[in-house]
């Protein structure tokens, strides 16, 4: 039996020309919808807030493409996703969410997670890396540093949402004094 070069031997790798068809040259239509292709010819993805519509996006290349300090792509009634971009060295911050279920997923980078329930007192700590899941209970308080030296880059869901619709900020800075007047 034949095998197309790129498909041998059977079943160790995988036909490029039928896995993952969106994110190469072999999209069998024409561009006519406007979108923009990165450098390595992966599909741009405007980074606004699409809730509460229906979305469906690579979430993986989404969070991959932000590089503001935070992000937020959907928010709904019921809960939130926003992006987040940590440089090396930069941390999100001591914060407790009283009311909120946290889920982090790390798509780059490198860190350590700090959670207790008392501010000065950390009872979970552990070195987590890209692929990482976290979840932070209500009342936990909580935070993420970037100990490598590339950028943590990772998205965030919020049950309930925690920022208001259509929230971004560039810096660490700007997500200070935006919680400073709420």
């Amino acid at each position: 039996m034949y095998y197309p070069p790129n498909n041998y031997p059977y079943p160790y790798t995988v036909n490029p020309y039928a896995y993952n068809y969106m994110r190469n040259s072999y999209w069998p239509y024409p561009n006519t919808n406007n979108t923009y292709y990165l450098q390595n010819n992966l599909r741009a993805i405007e980074l606004k807030d699409y809730g509460p519509n229906p979305f469906a996006e690579d979430i993986n290349e989404a969070t991959l493409q932000n590089n503001n300090f935070r992000t937020a792509l959907w928010t709904g009634s019921q809960f939130q996703i926003t992006l987040m971009s940590l440089n090396p060295g930069e941390d999100i911050g001591l914060e407790m969410h009283p009311d909120v279920d946290q889920f982090l997923r790390l798509e780059q980078g490198q860190g350590i997670i700090q959670m207790g329930k008392n501010k000065n007192e950390f009872t979970f700590e552990k070195m987590v890396s890209d692929d990482y899941a976290i979840v932070i209970p209500a009342g936990t308080w909580h935070n993420l540093t970037n100990t490598g030296n590339v950028p943590l880059k990772l998205y965030s869901i919020y049950a309930p949402p925690n920022h208001p619709f259509g929230t971004v900020h560039p810096t660490k800075a700007d997500a200070e004094a935006a919680e400073e007047y709420m």
